[in-house]
């Protein structure tokens, strides 16, 4: 599927983002223009079943087909965030950008008893203002607004879709490129011993103290400052 595309500056230079989930291209408003400011393209997707891209089945390779057939081979920086990291981590071999960066990917989805569901995930696409305000007291009132809005656009059924994943380990093997993970403080996703797993495998990690899971909107210069070298 090729996925709709919005695009900041015009350097030399191509970096790639790809959003988690619920969210679209917006997520990465403020990050988009600071590396445009750093002489980027910078070409951000809205994945299937999120913002303007199209619906259909949802899974995570399908994902990341769609990233291989919309983004440009060999950029010097991909970016993902959560699925997004995941799809990222799974089309790599076809992107070959020169670097990449994992942030707090999903590689390590929570069976339903630790409190995480896909249904439960479905059901936030109807959550009020004000409960997404109480999960994210340190966003900008803009990203709660662009929150509402791409929820409204979301397809809840990409959650549904990872319910075959819940529980098991999606970490990958080795880095197919140079490689940083980005974590929260604490991630959910990629709890400590996971973390040094990847360490031993050949992940760069970097944790920014004290942010959350969509770690460039609860702490954008923490996320910039930990992406030095890499950017």
């Amino acid at each position: 599927m090729q996925l709709h595309t919005h695009t900041w500056g015009e350097g030399d230079r191509v970096a790639l983002l790809i959003h988690g989930m619920m969210a679209d291209h917006r997520t990465w408003r403020r990050v988009g223009p600071a590396l445009a400011d750093r002489g980027y393209r910078v070409i951000a997707v809205d994945l299937r079943g999120h913002g303007a891209s199209g619906r259909g089945d949802y899974a995570p390779e399908l994902y990341a087909d769609d990233l291989a057939e919309t983004l440009p081979a060999g950029a010097e920086l991909a970016l993902g965030h959560s699925l997004g990291g995941l799809a990222l981590s799974l089309a790599v071999d076809r992107l070959r950008p020169s670097r990449a960066v994992f942030s707090d990917p999903a590689w390590h989805l929570p069976a339903p008893a630790d409190g995480f569901g896909p249904e439960l995930l479905a059901q936030f696409k109807h959550a009020p203002r004000e409960r997404i305000r109480a999960m994210n007291p340190r966003w900008a009132e803009a990203d709660v607004d662009i929150e509402v809005e791409t929820l409204a656009l979301w397809d809840e059924r990409t959650a549904l879709g990872l319910s075959s994943l819940t529980g098991t380990d999606l970490l990958p093997a080795a880095p197919v490129v140079p490689s940083l993970v980005q974590l929260a403080d604490p991630s959910a996703l990629i709890p400590p011993e996971r973390a040094e797993l990847l360490e031993s495998r050949g992940f760069e990690v970097r944790c920014v103290a004290g942010a959350g899971h969509t770690v460039h909107r609860d702490d954008f210069e923490g996320f910039m400052s930990s992406l030095e070298g890499w950017v």
